[in-house]
């Protein structure tokens, strides 16, 4: 590996920090739209039902497409490095990944009645959507794991964006009357994917610069190439899906769907400040990486230092704000149909905070060779949040998830806490496939 200049690497970092964090935020202030346009044109039910399918697929692709990514990456970015043939690892991960989808596929089929008939109110529309948008989302991971592993963080952005962009589309055409009703926003939900269906066979034929050496030159790859960094992130994964994107679905176990709309809603309290901190949160593991590999231990600490004061003062601005403006603010942006109440607020203020000071560990704990013992703090916090949430302790199941929230993102905090502070500081070499990896991760917390 040839030496870094540091001023040039800054540089270099900035530019695609500045490049991740602008496609991650542009993305999910359209997928905030998107919500917004469907609370305000549809009635609660039928919106309730849109939050339980959208909750449904991307609790579902987050956990089964996110390990054929980390492959994909790690395996492209590492071969490139060795100036090795890179076909022989998107060949496989291709496969691995139609396997993949294909069995989910089959799976939803199979389960076709309880999924339609008791996740999704009956509606069949919504049931061909769920089995539409999750058997095809594969090409979206597959997609990025090819351009964060060759390094196309720009193709990587634009494909963010143009995914969001492409869903809100749909409930723009029902503000503006040129559809109606719920179909038109469920299919909106299933465009975002087909869209990278169509740009994957351009992708796999695609050639790196690492590809003008002989194939014979490259090893057989399988999915456990992606290692044990790939294997907690996913758990990591599992855990953010629980703590985000749980709660809507529990709500629905117990109530109608209107009234897992109401709780989705509620959370968009936690969504749109940690849609703010996505800027941060996507460039924070790299820099952290790349700085341990320079031996700036202090600088090291400090970053976290300063990254946390931030994330107190700017949950404390926001618990301010939805104490005084909140019920207001949220029927502004979502309707009428709902009323909400300020300890509601409040709480999920106060939970945002600490689920935003456990990323920033949590980053911090990946960053140091504590991958692990991360993925064991996400697991156990989201663990007991949902055997909280379970449990009838408190009759209303909203409140219950909106404590249950607050007090497990408290919990994860203080074990990622414990892990940044155990970890044996090992860091990541800059440019490796651990660090591109890294990057990755970085950014899917972040989409």
């Amino acid at each position: 590996m040839s030496e870094m200049r540091p001023g040039a690497e800054t540089r270099r970092f900035g530019r695609t920090a500045s490049l991740l964090s602008a496609g991650v935020g542009t993305a999910g202030v359209l997928t905030y739209l998107f919500f917004s346009l469907a609370s305000h044109n549809l009635d609660a039910t039928d919106y309730g039902e849109i939050v339980v399918l959208w909750s449904a697929v991307f609790v579902s692709i987050s956990v089964a497409y996110r390990p054929v990514e980390q492959l994909l990456s790690r395996t492209l970015a590492d071969r490139i490095a060795r100036g090795e043939e890179t076909g022989p690892a998107i060949r496989t991960a291709a496969r691995i990944q139609l396997g993949v989808s294909l069995v989910l596929g089959i799976a939803i089929l199979l389960a076709r009645d309880p999924l339609q008939d008791g996740l999704l109110s009956g509606s069949e529309t919504l049931y061909w959507v769920l089995f539409a948008s999750i058997a095809t989302f594969g090409a979206s991971f597959f997609a990025r794991g090819y351009l964060g592993g060759t390094r196309q963080f720009t193709l990587l952005a634009a494909l963010l964006v143009a995914e969001s962009a492409a869903r809100t589309l749909f409930a723009f055409a029902l503000a503006l009357g040129i559809a109606e009703g719920q179909t038109a926003v469920a299919l909106g939900v299933a465009a975002a994917p087909l869209i990278t269906l169509s740009l994957v066979p351009l992708l796999v034929v695609l050639r790196t610069r690492g590809d003008g050496a002989e194939e014979a030159q490259a090893k057989p790859v399988s999915l456990a190439a992606g290692g044990g960094f790939a294997g907690a992130v996913l758990v990591i994964m599992v855990g953010e899906q629980a703590f985000l994107n749980a709660g809507p679905l529990l709500v629905r176990a117990f109530d109608d769907a209107a009234a897992a709309g109401f709780i989705f809603n509620v959370l968009m309290v936690v969504r749109a400040p940690v849609l703010i901190f996505q800027g941060v949160s996507a460039s924070l593991l790299p820099h952290l990486t790349r700085m341990r590999a320079h031996g700036g231990e202090d600088a090291f600490h400090a970053s976290i230092r300063s990254t946390l004061i931030a994330v107190g003062a700017f949950a404390a601005v926001v618990f301010v704000v939805v104490v005084a403006v909140g019920p207001t603010a949220m029927q502004i942006a979502f309707g009428d149909r709902f009323s909400y109440d300020r300890p509601a607020l409040a709480i999920m203020a106060v939970g945002m905070g600490f689920y935003l000071a456990a990323t920033t560990l949590s980053q911090a704990a990946l960053a140091r060779g504590a991958a692990a013992t991360a993925a064991r703090s996400w697991a156990l916090a989201a663990a007991a949040f949902l055997v909280w949430c379970l449990v009838p302790v408190i009759e209303d199941e909203a409140r219950r998830i909106e404590i249950g929230f607050a007090v497990g993102a408290l919990l994860l905090a203080l074990l990622l806490a414990r892990a940044y502070r155990q970890a044996p500081g090992k860091g990541m070499e800059p440019d490796s496939p651990d660090e591109v990896e890294a990057r990755l991760a970085a950014l899917d917390e972040g989409a």
